[in-house]
């Protein structure tokens, strides 16, 4: 009974904190109900989001308030950590008085606190201040010798003239010498550290009259101004980090963003800020040279990024931005100069777009190097926004970007893949977009873009294709890019030459690159999210998945339009649901609603917050019902006829161009086991070395030996989702109730769903599902991680 009462306990709270928020009427601090409840910050989150995934009552809004609550804790954890390993002053009062000066300085310098290096650079600020004054005898060897100059205690002397030094404004000194080693010791950037110095920190020690003081802060002043500042934000106790309460127990978390940081700057040690000697010829050679378009168009930008980043940010980290935005531009001219060694066309030097796409791509890599691809204000798409750029024009350049820079981290290929797959499923069907304009073109006929076509999915997806390919084409007659076989020397003059035509034949249209690879990639992508929704769903029902992959291809490429300021996934769904529907397939929107929340990827908006019409949005049953299948409907119903649409091909799933073939598949779950293609499935134990003979037994519980065949498939086949089709059991249940319902009705069937029940008895009802949607979501982690 007493394990009863907590968790009812445990619920009321996570209620009360999702209701709290909801109306903006919270008059309790996050960790005091962290404190009534008896939970850690980690367990009240899993417990708030289980209460979202079984009952679907958190709101957008909730939503948003919990990610950036998390955040924030996930940051401030990881600077504790640090700054424990810092070879501090070991007198408790004082490390703590630093410590909470630091979080006091956090709440009030910066705008946006979850920002964790930046954060990590005001840190290492307040530990100069803190050091520098404190009494020489606490200080380790390692600072004491750092200090430029140790402070003396004050003399009568000194004392009597106290009262001269007020009146004239004081202003703090950095000491350089104590900052850069503490700058090296965290391997972090001197510069940028003395620049928050003077920008930030500066302001905040003037406000609280502690520039004019050689003396270390008042462990009471500080101690009560930050009490003050957690009641009025009525988040978490930082102090808490420093006397290790239970609330904010965690695992230690590691500052990778520092080691990114500055494995980036080190890349590009060698690259300036003016383009290169080669670059520089490559421009002169040109028929327009561009040089003074590309420098005035980098100070253009240079000032509007700085701007937008101290809006984002916070006005005194304009600086900030400004030094962010010069390693873009070294990144920008590393980049085109690889780019034109292997590829040179004289008309792409010239093309604004290109220019800008690849400069907006250089500063999201110094984004999301700094950032971590963690969801800050400036997380992408914002920096489109910043260079005012179309993303359909930003995903030309991506995959030519990875290529021509080998040293790119894994973490930044993800997450430029994870891009350019927010464009295609989403960003890049936005109103405005010159998407909607090509297919236009193409669909009136006579245009050189030209969709896709279902015949060559059975191809592999090439990736010869350069910038030149995707921003110069339709290519015009007369005109040919060079072949990456025989580039053109920095000394050449770099001139057109024209194409000849046999006698006797119409010249065809010239061919157009970028729309027809978009659309190879998005219906790659396509499939293979819906491969994973059916995996979810339909594993009893295989042959529905190809009628269902040809609805929703059909869909794409005939009725595009269903796209406009839409995502991808919401006509997949819709997609799935019409043709159940036409096969007498018991499957509800509420279930393939359930379902989807688990795939990777996927934000509670897709479905409860969509178009219907102008300015208008409901949930994706409304969609469904009055859009989808009013445009679908003649469509939807041949598939219940005897003679259906011809299927369309399955596109064929290669390995991805960002992927590292080579690297083992993390085992979800664990720290230390991973799995590795096998190289050969006839390896005898004759020829095995002593360690590929120490590997794994599993014994004869497993299952048959096709089992282990189906594993070995999945591990060495191009297509990873084969591991979808092991048995998974039944079908999850629907969730009993949605937000979007009306009534308690699924519109798209007018079936009732059961009557009311208590909390916890939807909780326990749904507690089988969760378990098979996470024996499911930890079999996709294989696959989604990429490690």
């Amino acid at each position: 009974m007493e394990e009863v009462a907590d968790s009812q306990k445990r619920l009321w709270g996570a209620c009360l904190f999702v209701s709290a928020t909801d109306m903006d009427v919270s008059c309790f601090t996050f960790t005091q109900v962290l404190k009534a409840v008896s939970l850690n910050v980690k367990q009240f989150f899993t417990l708030v989001r289980k209460l979202d995934v079984n009952l679907d009552t958190i709101s957008t809004k909730v939503n948003s308030a919990l990610t950036r609550l998390e955040k924030k804790y996930d940051v401030t954890l990881a600077l504790y950590q640090r700054f424990e390993n810092v070879s501090f002053p070991r007198e408790r009062e004082t490390i703590r008085s630093c410590w909470t000066m630091f979080l006091l300085a956090k709440g009030r310098a910066l705008q946006m606190e979850d920002d964790l290096v930046i954060s990590f650079q005001l840190l290492l600020c307040t530990l100069e201040l803190c050091i520098k004054r404190c009494p020489p005898a606490l200080l380790q060897p390692l600072y004491k010798s750092a200090i430029s100059k140790v402070q003396s205690p004050p003399t009568r002397t000194s004392r009597r003239n106290q009262s001269k030094a007020k009146s004239r404004p004081m202003v703090p000194e950095v000491d350089l010498q104590l900052l850069k080693t503490l700058c090296t010791e965290n391997e972090c950037n001197a510069e940028e550290v003395r620049n928050v110095y003077q920008t930030s920190f500066s302001a905040f020690l003037d406000s609280l009259d502690l520039s004019r003081s050689p003396d270390f802060p008042q462990v009471n002043d500080i101690n009560q101004q930050y009490e003050e500042h957690y009641l009025k934000s009525k988040e978490f106790d930082g102090r808490l980090f420093f006397d290790g309460d239970e609330t904010v127990l965690a695992p230690k978390v590691e500052i990778a963003a520092m080691t990114s940081i500055q494995q980036l700057r080190g890349d590009l040690t060698s690259s300036g800020d003016q383009p290169s000697t080669n670059l520089a010829t490559y421009f002169k050679n040109c028929t327009v040279d561009p040089t003074q378009d590309v420098l005035k168009r980098l100070e253009t930008l240079g000032q509007a990024f700085s701007q937008r980043f101290g809006q984002a940010v916070g006005p005194r980290c304009i600086v900030l931005g400004r030094q962010r935005f010069n390693l873009g531009v070294k990144l920008y001219y590393k980049v085109m100069e690889a780019m034109l060694k292997s590829v040179l066309d004289f008309k792409l030097l010239n093309d604004s777009t290109f220019h800008t796409s690849l400069l907006a791509c250089a500063l999201e890599v110094v984004m999301a190097t700094y950032g971590g691809v963690s969801e800050t204000n400036v997380c992408f798409p914002w920096i489109l926004d910043v260079v005012n750029l179309a993303a359909f024009d930003f995903y030309k350049v991506i995959e030519s970007f990875i290529k021509a820079d080998p040293t790119l981290s894994k973490d930044i290929v993800k997450h430029l893949e994870t891009c350019e797959n927010l464009i295609m499923e989403r960003i890049a069907w936005r109103t405005g977009s010159p998407l909607f304009e090509l297919l236009k073109q193409e669909h009136e006929g006579g245009a050189a873009e030209q969709v896709e076509t279902p015949a060559s999915f059975s191809q592999p997806l090439q990736h010869n294709h350069t910038a030149a390919d995707l921003y110069l084409s339709p290519m015009r007659p007369g005109h040919r890019v060079l072949p990456p076989e025989s580039p053109a020397p920095p000394s050449s003059q770099v001139t057109s030459q024209p194409l000849t035509q046999p006698s006797g034949q119409t010249p065809r249209p010239p061919k157009s690159n970028s729309l027809s690879l978009f659309y190879k990639k998005l219906y790659r992508l396509a499939y293979m999210r819906l491969k994973i929704l059916c995996s979810y769903l339909l594993s009893s029902h295989p042959e529905l998945e190809p009628i269902i992959w040809t609805l929703f291809q059909h869909t794409l490429q005939h009725e595009h339009e269903l796209m406009r300021d839409r995502h991808l996934d919401q006509l997949m769904m819709s997609a799935m649901y019409a043709i159940c529907k036409v096969k007498s397939v018991d499957l509800r929107f509420k279930t393939i609603v359930t379902a989807y929340k688990n795939m990777p990827n996927t934000n509670q908006e897709t479905f409860k917050h969509v178009l219907i019409t102008e300015g208008h949005f409901d949930s994706i049953i409304v969609f469904y019902n009055q859009v989808f299948m009013q445009k679908l409907k003649t469509n939807i119903l041949q598939y219940a006829s005897t003679r259906p649409p011809t299927l369309s091909p399955i596109p064929q799933i290669p390995r991805s161009p960002y992927k590292f073939p080579n690297s083992p598949l993390r085992v979800p779950g664990s720290n230390n086991v991973y799995i590795s293609p096998l190289k050969n499935p006839r390896m005898s134990p004759g020829i095995m070395t002593p360690r590929s003979r120490m590997l794994v037994s599993i014994g004869e519980s497993f299952g048959l030996s096709n089992r282990f065949q189906k594993i070995n498939q999945m591990v060495n086949s191009s297509d990873r989702s084969l591991k979808r089709t092991l048995d998974l059991g039944a079908t999850p249940k629907p969730l009993k109730r949605l937000r979007f319902d009306m009534d308690g009705q699924d519109e798209a069937d007018g079936s009732k769903s059961g009557g009311d029940s208590t909390l916890i008895q939807k909780l326990a009802e749904m507690s089988s599902t969760r378990s098979r949607m996470q024996e499911q979501k930890m079999k996709e982690d294989t696959e989604s991680r990429k490690e």
